[in-house]
């Protein structure tokens, strides 16, 4: 497990580090820089600077971030190997048949080539039912916009209100000349 006591003995022992010496060396560094990790709690091992309980942030923050992609990757992966396997994954997991259902449903509708590193996954989730070009151009904006998920569900909700249907993607969404789209709860 990462800061584990496994992790700090696998410090590899290369003889070409200068024998017993850059080995202590590389097991102090490894014992300073671990942290204790489990399924419920992150507990530092020692006093960490500002530095690096920023670098550790940003490590567990992609982490995070990452999970739901990589396990809907994952368990389709599985499906396209092997059929249904929901039971195996959920077993292996600890996540319900339904939450690695919808993570495998979502990371199946938004390509890796439309995913945004720059918004949450609830973003992704909130542009799923549209077709990818709709989905690029909503996640973009969002990202460049700064819109939360609630923003960005409101903009298409008003968007389909708007057109008397589903949302479409290119200048058909932009606003005209003279044609502004107004929050009426936060004036944006």
């Amino acid at each position: 497990m990462w800061g584990s006591s496994e992790a700090v003995q696998a410090v590899p022992h290369s003889p070409d580090e200068g024998g017993r010496d850059a080995r202590a060396r590389q097991r102090d560094a490894a014992r300073k820089a671990a942290n204790a990790v489990s399924s419920v709690a992150w507990i530092p091992q020692q006093e960490l600077e500002e530095h690096e309980w920023l670098a550790t942030g940003r490590r567990l923050g992609a982490i995070g971030r990452g999970s739901h992609w990589w396990l809907g990757d994952w368990i389709r992966h599985g499906a396209d190997r092997w059929g249904d396997r929901f039971s195996e994954a959920a077993r292996a997991t600890g996540y319900d048949r339904g939450t690695l259902r919808t993570m495998a449903w979502i990371a199946s509708r938004v390509p890796a080539s439309v995913r945004n590193e720059k918004l949450t996954w609830d973003h992704h989730v909130a542009v799923a039912s549209l077709e990818p070009e709709q989905q690029a151009y909503w996640l973009e904006r969002a990202a460049t916009e700064g819109f939360s998920v609630s923003d960005l569900k409101l903009e298409l909700r008003a968007r389909r209100a708007g057109n008397g249907q589903g949302a479409v993607a290119g200048d058909e969404l932009g606003a005209r000349d003279g044609d502004t789209n107004v929050c009426p709860n936060c004036g944006r």
